[in-house]
């Protein structure tokens, strides 16, 4: 596991690495996170090119991807469907506008509609 670090260290220089590790202190810094009230949620119904398909949209999640992520599959879970992330929008297998809104109302995102 370690052959590949030292095979990448001898090919960066000083200032790459600096500039690589400052790089990973910016991504943490900007972790600190929109609080949930902040976020301006819309959750839609959609069928129109998923093959006569109902799914379920929730919109204008401000946050990390990693975050999107894990809303998305908590919202799966909670649900008891499937699901992806997709351009920033999480999609939700069948017509659970009601039941989303719920969920996210009782975990704390009070902006959603």
């Amino acid at each position: 596991m370690q052959d590949w670090k030292n095979a990448l260290g001898a090919l960066l220089s000083d200032e790459d690495r600096q500039a690589i590790a400052s790089e990973t202190v910016a991504e943490v810094s900007r972790r600190d996170g929109t609080p949930k009230n902040r976020h301006r949620l819309r959750v839609s119904m959609e069928r129109a090119g998923r093959g006569g398909k109902t799914v379920t949209i929730v919109r204008g999640f401000e946050g990390e991807d990693e975050e999107l992520e894990s809303l998305a599959r908590f919202l799966k879970q909670r649900c008891g469907v499937g699901g992806s992330v997709k351009d920033g929008e999480i999609i939700i297998q069948g017509d659970l506008r009601t039941k989303v809104i719920d969920i996210l109302r009782k975990e704390g995102y009070t902006n959603c509609k």
